[in-house]
This record gives C-alpha cells, sequence and structure tokens, in this order.
C-alpha cells in the first residue's frame, strides 16, 4: 500500500466519523472503523544558497520517480498593476513561451518535449512561476531552459495581438458567469484602494494595453532579487547547480519587490449584482481576518474554517446541502495572499431560498461563537485536515507549493514539518475562540448575484443595500 494510498484512506474514514448519514431501511447502524492519526509531515533535506545577485535556490530530492520539477518563482503578480492595465500581468506572463533571442515559440516547445515536459506559465496575485516537469537526466537542460524563457523574451508583436485576443475572450466568458461577477464584486468591495481588488479588467483597458506595456513589465519586475529557484524531485544536484549558476548569475540583480500591505474594509453591507431570470443566487459573504499564513492563529483558524464550511462534512454544508437542500456544493476557504487573508462562504443557492440560506449560513456561524464543537467532531475534523495537508505534499508540484507557501509568507524553516502536530493540538475551545475573533459576522460583506426582483426583499433584513 503506498503512502499516499494510505493517508487517503485515513481521510475518507476520518470524514466518515463526523458524518451523520442515516442507515438503510431495516438495516443496523454500523460504526466505521477508527482512523488513525495522519502522520507528520516530514520534508527531506533541502540544500539551500544564495547566488550574488539575489537568487535564492532551494534543492530538494523527493521520490522514486526519475523525474524532477524545475519551478522559478518571481515576485511580479497581479500585484504590480496599475489601476487601468488589469492582466498586464497575465499577458507578460503568455508571452514568454513566444520566443526568445535565440528560440522559437515552436524550438521551446520542442526542447521541453524532447525533456520529457513542457515549459508552463502560471500568473496569480503575489507571483510568476515557470516550471518545467522533466525525465531525470534532463534537469540542467531544463535549469538553462526556463532561465532563457525568465530572460530573454522577444515579445513579438504579431503574438501578442493573439494572445490577448485569447485573454478578451476569456474575460467575454468570466462576465457570463456568476461566480467570477461575485468575486469580483466581493474582492472589489474589500479592497478598494488595493490591486488585490482588481480581479477582471475592463474589456476597454484590457483591448488597449501593448507589447510595449508587456516589455516594459517584464523589464521592471523580473530580476534576480525578486526570484527563487525550487528544483524537486530526483536529479544530479553537482550537475543542476552548475548549470544554475552558469544560467543565472549575470541575471541583473533589479530591487526587491515592494510590501504593498492592504488596508481591507469590513462593514456589515449587501451588495447585489443583477442576473434577470436566474434561477440561483451565488452568495460570496466574508471578511477580512487580522490571520495572514504568519499568524500564530492561521492554522486554527484553517481548522475552524475546515469544521465550519470547508470540508464536505462540515456544518454549513450540512445545513444548506444536506439538510434543507438549498445548494448542491458550497464551501468557504481561509484565502490568503502576502501579508494578507480574508474568510469567505461560497454557494449557489436557489433562487428562492437565498434569504433562507443567508439566515442558515450566519447562524452556524453564530453557533460556533457560543458553543465550542465536541472533542469528537473536532477530533475527526483535525485527522481530516492533517491528512489532506500530507496528501497535498505527496508530489514534486506539491512539495513546490508548499515550499513558495512558506518563502511568500517568510514563515520558519519548520513549518511544513510541525503543521500536522499543529492541527492536532488545537482544541474545542480554540475552534470558538476563532470563530469568534475572526468570522465577525457583524463585519461581513454579503454579495449576492442573482434576480434582483426575486431576491431583493428577501436580503434586505441582512444589512444595507450598498452599491
Amino acid at each position: 500500500m503506498t503512502a499516499l494510498f494510505a493517508m487517503l484512506l485515513v481521510a475518507q474514514a476520518a470524514l466518515a466519523q463526523t458524518a451523520a448519514t442515516a442507515p438503510a431501511a431495516g438495516a443496523p447502524r454500523e460504526t466505521p472503523p477508527e482512523a488513525g492519526p495522519p502522520k507528520d509531515f516530514r520534508l527531506p533535506a533541502a540544500h539551500k544558497l544564495t547566488l550574488d545577485n539575489g537568487l535564492a535556490v532551494t534543492f530538494v530530492q523527493y521520490g522514486s520517480t526519475p523525474k524532477a520539477m524545475v519551478a522559478l518563482e518571481v515576485r511580479a503578480g497581479n500585484v504590480d498593476e496599475a489601476p487601468n492595465q488589469v492582466w498586464l500581468a497575465d499577458l507578460t506572463g503568455d508571452m514568454l513561451v513566444e520566443g526568445t533571442r535565440t528560440r522559437s515559440a515552436a524550438q521551446i516547445a520542442e526542447q521541453s518535449a524532447n525533456m520529457g515536459g513542457s515549459v508552463n506559465v502560471a500568473v496569480s496575485s503575489d507571483l510568476a512561476e515557470i516550471s518545467a516537469d522533466v525525465l531525470r537526466e534532463s534537469t540542467a537542460e531544463a535549469v538553462r531552459l526556463v532561465a532563457d524563457v525568465i530572460r530573454n523574451p522577444s515579445f513579438p508583436e504579431q503574438d501578442f495581438a493573439r494572445r490577448r485576443a485569447d485573454r478578451l475572450r476569456q474575460l467575454a466568458i468570466a462576465r457570463a458567469q456568476p461566480r467570477a461577477l461575485a468575486t469580483e464584486k466581493f474582492l472589489a468591495v474589500l479592497y478598494p484602494e488595493h490591486p488585490y481588488g482588481r480581479y477582471l479588467p475592463k474589456q476597454e483597458d484590457l483591448k488597449a494595453l501593448t507589447v510595449e506595456q508587456a516589455r516594459s513589465f517584464h523589464e521592471k519586475n523580473y530580476s534576480a532579487a525578486r526570484s527563487h529557484l525550487y528544483v524537486v524531485g530526483q536529479f544530479d544536484e553537482k550537475q543542476v547547480e552548475a548549470a544554475v549558476r552558469e544560467a543565472f548569475s549575470d541575471w541583473k540583480k533589479g530591487t526587491p519587490a515592494p510590501d504593498a500591505k492592504p488596508s481591507p474594509r469590513a462593514q456589515r453591507a449587501v451588495y447585489l449584482v443583477d442576473r434577470p431570470g436566474a434561477v440561483q443566487s451565488t452568495l460570496y459573504v466574508g471578511m477580512p481576518v487580522a490571520a495572514d499564513p504568519s499568524s500564530p492563529d492561521y492554522v486554527k483558524l484553517v481548522v475552524t474554517n475546515t469544521l465550519l464550511g470547508g470540508s464536505f462534512m462540515s456544518r454549513i454544508t450540512s445545513n444548506i446541502r444536506e439538510q434543507k437542500g438549498y445548494t448542491y456544493s458550497p464551501s468557504s476557504q481561509v484565502s490568503t495572499r502576502r501579508r494578507d487573508a480574508y474568510w469567505a462562504e461560497i454557494a449557489d443557492v436557489t433562487t428562492k431560498d437565498t434569504g433562507a440560506s443567508l439566515k442558515e449560513i450566519f447562524a452556524e456561524i453564530s453557533r460556533l461563537q457560543k458553543e465550542p464543537p465536541t472533542p469528537e467532531e473536532l477530533k475527526g475534523i483535525a485527522r481530516y485536515a492533517g491528512g489532506i495537508f500530507v496528501l497535498q505534499n505527496s508530489s514534486r508540484r506539491g512539495i513546490v507549493n508548499q515550499l513558495r507557501f512558506v518563502d511568500l509568507n517568510g514563515l520558519p524553516d519548520d513549518y511544513l514539518s510541525t503543521y500536522v502536530q499543529r492541527v492536532n493540538a488545537v482544541t474545542p475551545q480554540d475552534v470558538q475562540q476563532m470563530a469568534a475573533k475572526y468570522i465577525q459576522d457583524g463585519r461581513a460583506a454579503i454579495v449576492v448575484v442573482g434576480d434582483l426582483k426575486v431576491v431583493k426583499d428577501q436580503v434586505t433584513t441582512y444589512g444595507t443595500i450598498a452599491d
């Protein structure tokens, strides 16, 4: 039995312990077997170094499959965009694989395919990532390819026009999706004066973006001092380190990334986005929380969220899905960015039950604030949360994601190895305190995307209707 499969069984058994499903008619109710506690996660020893130009490098020998992931993380995300340049970071990332000074886009794709992988670019609020998952013997070559892609993009104008057209189509699709509209409004309400509050661009602003602006964004934000290279998997470390020094030592140092900590707004109000004739309402209910990943309360808050709405057998899910039938797949989250976090419950509910769904969400928050969970309920949730954490670290990609999370948020070296211990140390009283301290429904922004003529009267009692 593999470790991954064993941990999956632990997580499933932990969930089963918290379930309250009725037995079939006439059949005796069976008690599921006791789930064992998840084992602590142990990250293999990391070899870290920093080049003279400020580039941080982390090597981790991991797994038995003869492959390695090369991932370069650059502090150059949407947070660095001007107000009228939303998605410029994404377009800049798109252009990185459209050719370099010495390679065409086709040559980049062909070379990476010959190494058993592909070069991929992903852009988020805080970071741009250029990665390749390749065969063991190609790791050093992948390092050199990633370096060329990140350092020497050619920005061909004809390809920029095509990429911008692709983004315009994506924008049109997003504006037809209620979840995207709800997210856009929610973030704009929480972060009215910060880039974190800009989720979708205006069509005219996106059309106006130019290849010169993408070049300028790259020149300003992509540099060694803002970057961290991770190599995780099976690889010849001496050979790969030589390739890193050869490919990156003369990269410009640049300046460290600015640290623009947001000041999110928190006040109870209802924000309506009209979708005439919609048979469902999309709810986005949440508030900023002063417990980003660097806070001592963060893990406690994550466990609290898992119990309240962040797992299939959570209280809100059981209430509005299983008991009431208002929705199919509600969920809550503690969403984080650098030095920032918010809590939110998200659900698509039947239009006629919009107000009733809000009532039950707030009732579950209030119940947890007033009364701690039983030790038995929390035990199952903690084992689930610990098991999921270990599962998330059971791949090269998972290890890179966790290392990136630790470094972005300035967390201690033992953060990953002690995570499961800290999850299991959370008490029922901790959960009650976290709910009262952070999930303050009196500060909740309530976004409703739905048929205004049907839902408006249902939601007016939950807060002032705001623009």
